[in-house]
């Protein structure tokens, strides 16, 4: 992992966590604060310049959603009684809740002052863990999103002169709403690592839906396997990602970084660890540092093992964005553990580490089409590759 040649930086403000569709809803903005007190225990936000969020207004958010969506937002924010369901509003996954269209906005505004400290140079790598709400759509809310804060921010790179942008979506969910968004776009290079949409929501991304008619390519799909851990995770990554970037040569990363891929996550059915996950973060570090001079946009996403694991992987991805990684070995601090115990009466991990083991096979030392997962990774490089230019099977 190269060393930052530039500084690095957390754009964050407490009152981010209002993004909050209520106790019983599985996106908790408990997980934010633990990783934020996490991260400031074990030093990790000495290394990061901590930059205040904005709030984005309703012409920034209109750049990439319909008016009549934002005036729904509001409405139902202002009254969320009397709102009746609409715009993908007022649902089991996205309830509504006050002043909604501000916390919305809010986690908007934080995203695209990211975007604006890498383009305009203040930082090289700038993250917003409590971005990344992938799933929204231009006219509806979608999958615990209301707003898609990485498309806007994408959105805002293109109209302020950048030419090429690559995001990589590890969540273990289809990033469909950013895909969608810039499916005919060949500016924009969108690759989703999933869950396959046979046993997962939202149904989407497979190998086939590929781009736009003026942009064949620039949407990748990887649907994996249930049931696929840190070793195939990480193969179907190397197979994919790194030829795609390099070949693509962007002029910023944008990466989200949902960490429901995780064997404790409740909602979905890969079985990755919080080093696998790690090991991910560092392989995308030294991505942006090769294919664009270290031009990178951090962004959380889902993630709802909200003590046993999202803090500890983002605490993680956190100090890899800042340049220096954490030993996967050291142990949760005291005063970590002792709030959790205190706020919420449970046991947190006393280790940064799974106790696994990140290795992979890598894609050159042999196909295997007996099984799920190499059929799958096919799968997406016999569609793709070939439209970059590059050989599908080695």
């Amino acid at each position: 992992m190269p060393a930052c040649a530039g500084p690095a930086s957390v754009v964050f403000d407490p009152s981010l966590t209002e993004y909050d569709f209520g106790p019983n809803h599985p996106m908790s903005p408990v997980r934010v604060d633990l990783t934020m007190r996490l991260a400031q225990d074990l030093g990790v936000l000495d290394r990061l310049v901590r930059v205040p969020a904005p709030m984005a207004d309703a012409g920034l958010i209109a750049t990439v959603h319909d008016p009549a969506l934002i005036e729904a937002v509001a409405r139902a924010g202002a009254d969320p009684r009397a709102f009746e369901p609409a715009f993908g509003l007022g649902t089991d996954d996205n309830p509504v809740f006050r002043d909604m269209h501000h916390a919305a906005a809010h986690v908007v505004g934080a995203t695209v002052e990211a975007f604006r400290q890498v383009w305009s140079g203040e930082s090289l790598h700038s993250a917003n863990i409590t971005g990344g709400l992938h799933h929204a759509m231009s006219d509806r809310a979608s999958g615990f999103c209301i707003y898609n804060d990485i498309a806007v921010g994408i959105r805002w790179l293109l109209d302020n002169g950048c030419t090429k942008v690559a995001y990589v979506d590890v969540d273990v969910h289809h990033g469909d709403g950013v895909e969608k968004l810039f499916y005919d776009d060949p500016r924009v290079l969108t690759i989703s690592l999933h869950e396959t949409g046979q046993t997962l929501f939202p149904g989407t991304g497979f190998p086939q839906d590929s781009g736009g008619p003026d942009a064949a390519g620039s949407a990748v799909n990887v649907a994996l396997p249930p049931g696929t851990s840190d070793a195939g995770w990480l193969r179907a990554f190397h197979a994919v990602v790194p030829p795609l970037l390099r070949e693509f040569a962007p002029e910023v990363l944008v990466t989200q970084h949902g960490c429901d891929s995780h064997r404790d996550d409740p909602l979905a059915d890969l079985m990755l660890s919080v080093d696998g996950q790690r090991a991910s973060y560092v392989a995308l570090h030294d991505l942006a540092h090769e294919v664009c001079g270290g031009k990178w946009i951090v962004t959380g996403g889902g993630g709802y093992a909200l003590v046993e694991v999202v803090p500890r992987a983002w605490t993680h991805l956190l100090a890899v964005v800042g340049g220096k990684a954490l030993d996967p070995d050291t142990d949760t601090p005291d005063s970590w553990r002792a709030h959790i115990r205190e706020r919420l009466g449970q046991q947190a991990p006393y280790r940064l580490t799974d106790g696994r083991d990140a290795a992979f096979r890598d894609w050159n030392e042999g196909y295997d089409p007996g099984t799920w997962l190499d059929r799958s990774i096919q799968a997406t490089r016999e569609e793709i590759f070939p439209l970059h230019g590059l050989d599908a099977l080695f």
